[in-house]
């Protein structure tokens, strides 16, 4: 995703950002130009070399400077740092007040990003990023995010406040474009903020659905950079019927001003308009009663502070985690050597490309690690989520708080001291029809190969890597009970049931609902009853003669 380039900045000298400024602990404000020094004037170059109008901007090679020092997967963590708006929302009992809290939040998280026009770094193939905040009433949010396509690129993530009843899940599809002397990120993709003490269907919970404006690096090849958000977004609450519709504004070749914002809150249901947003995302905005005539301040960036997540030490993280996986590129990122910069994210870029070449050769598909698909469509469990794509992998129903963060944690390690399971390969819960086995001409929808340079995404007729199986049947057990199969079976003596024959899979999930696990080996068998209906010693015959089949034991 294209966020722009930076290489130098300007502080901004509005009266706005003195007040950011100021010794109050807030966030200054950065003006988002970017003063390109002249030894960068070569690589601009080259960019602009490789660009058409039109161009996929995912295929462009970008120079080291103009990037973000971490990976996409950690910046989306700017739309949860500030907890403050977010933790009082699921106690507010009016639903057109929580609505409003709803829309702050996630308005309040706009104004975070690195001073200039820079883009992060664009994570690989399975990359996977988790964090978490403290607090001060001693609860804890969680966050998991992982890679779930490289092209398309697509960042699926997970939050969850247990002691709150907050839970958000969403995937990021950034689609890039170059558009002359702009470069832009159509942020397709939605997030989806549950509260879950809320709603008609507990079950459920009220959720709130989410969409990203568009963002916009403007004067790349002449005049000044900028960083600019545009088009619309929308906050929806399909329970309530209520909807936000915000317009981030972009400045006019003659007219208006950057960085501002309009918008409405509405009942979609009666078309009444309940209020109107205007402002600045980087400063200032502001909520009017359209009733009343009341008009308030609804947020202030310049006076607000976020709530960086914490994460665990780089000798604590797996290879391909965020942090450990881009800690030479970025280190190099931040002291501005360039060329050592380039030279460590190319060697992961090779890797991946080399990563793509072995499973297209293997004819193998990739799988998420941690999410799997969406299970949504008419009477799905998440009907009305599909847009999501992939969600976590996971069961979080505990009855307390504790439970649900103990099972947030068995998903993958989150807080300093904890230790990943690197045996565990197999996701921790499969749907019913993800635990069948692929056919040579199935369209399965749960499947998809995500290679970068192999088959298509579309294409699933290769066999699976790493199969998905019920959550009763644990990895220790299939391959014991896989190695009891001996060559004493062709000499009469009674096999188990293959435990990875459709079958049985489908037994053992009916049985895991009941809450019993199945038994190793066979359910029921009919092994000795068969052999007394057939002949006593069945041999192949062939007739021309006859247009009647003629028994043929397979082991005659």
């Amino acid at each position: 995703m294209v966020m722009g380039l930076v290489s130098g900045r300007r502080r901004a000298t509005s009266n706005a950002s003195s007040r950011g400024s100021s010794v109050d602990g807030s966030d200054p404000i950065e003006d988002d130009t970017l003063v390109v020094e002249p030894d960068q004037g070569n690589v601009l170059s080259h960019i602009i070399s490789q660009l058409r109008p039109g161009a996929d901007l995912s295929r462009v090679v970008l120079p080291t400077f103009i990037l973000e020092p971490r990976s996409m997967l950690e910046r989306i963590t700017n739309f949860m740092c500030h907890p403050e708006m977010l933790l009082p929302i699921p106690q507010i009992d009016d639903p057109v007040e929580r609505f409003l809290g709803v829309v702050k939040f996630y308005l309040s998280g706009w104004h975070i990003r690195p001073p200039g026009v820079k883009k992060p770094l664009n994570p690989i193939l399975g990359e996977i990023f988790s964090c978490y905040w403290d607090f001060p009433d001693n609860t804890r949010a969680y966050y998991i995010s992982e890679q779930t396509s490289h092209h398309p690129p697509k960042s699926s993530y997970f939050y969850m406040v247990p002691g709150h009843h907050i839970r958000v899940d969403g995937t990021l599809k950034p689609r890039s474009k170059f558009l002359g002397n702009s470069a832009a990120s159509m942020m397709e993709g939605i997030a989806i903020l549950t509260l879950q003490n809320r709603g008609k269907d507990p079950t459920k919970g009220e959720r709130y659905i989410l969409t990203q404006p568009n963002m916009y690096a403007r004067g790349i090849l002449f005049g000044k950079m900028k960083y600019e958000l545009g088009d619309h977004s929308y906050v929806r609450c399909p329970e309530t019927g209520l909807v936000a519709d915000i317009e981030f504004k972009t400045k006019g070749w003659v007219s208006g001003t950057y960085n501002a914002i309009g918008g409405t809150v509405k009942n979609e249901e009666t078309g009444e308009v309940l209020y109107e947003l205007s402002g600045l995302w980087s400063e200032e905005m502001f909520l009017r009663n359209v009733k009343t005539g009341h008009k308030e301040m609804f947020f202030n960036a310049t006076k607000s502070k976020h709530s960086p997540p914490l994460s665990r030490p780089l000798e604590e993280q797996e290879e391909r985690e965020s942090q450990r996986l881009w800690a030479k590129t970025a280190q190099a990122v931040k002291e501005r050597n360039h060329e050592l910069a380039t030279d460590e994210k190319t060697k992961i870029e090779e890797t991946q490309r080399e990563e793509a070449a072995l499973r297209a050769n293997e004819g193998v598909e990739w799988h998420p690690r941690l999410f799997r698909r969406v299970r949504g469509g008419p009477g799905g469990s998440e009907e009305g989520e599909e847009d999501l794509e992939w969600i976590i992998n996971a069961q979080i129903d505990g009855k307390t708080p504790e439970k649900q963060a103990a099972q947030i944690m068995a998903i993958y390690p989150i807080i300093p001291g904890q230790k990943c399971e690197k045996r565990i390969v197999i996701p921790p819960r499969a749907s019913f029809s993800e635990s069948r086995p692929q056919t040579a001409h199935n369209n399965d929808s749960n499947l998809i190969n995500l290679n970068n340079d192999g088959p298509s995404a579309d294409d699933s007729r290769a066999p699976v890597l790493t199969p998905t199986l019920p959550t009763k049947v644990s990895e220790d057990s299939m391959s014991t009970k896989a190695s009891s199969v001996s060559l004493k079976q062709t000499q009469g003596e009674k096999p188990p049931l293959d435990p990875n024959h459709r079958s049985t899979a489908e037994i053992q999930t009916m049985l895991a609902a009941t809450g019993d696990k199945a038994k190793a080996g066979p359910l029921i068998d009919f092994h000795d009853d068969m052999k007394k209906a057939l002949p006593a010693n069945p041999k192949r015959a062939d007739t021309e003669d006859s247009q009647d089949d003629v028994f043929v034991d397979a082991q005659g």
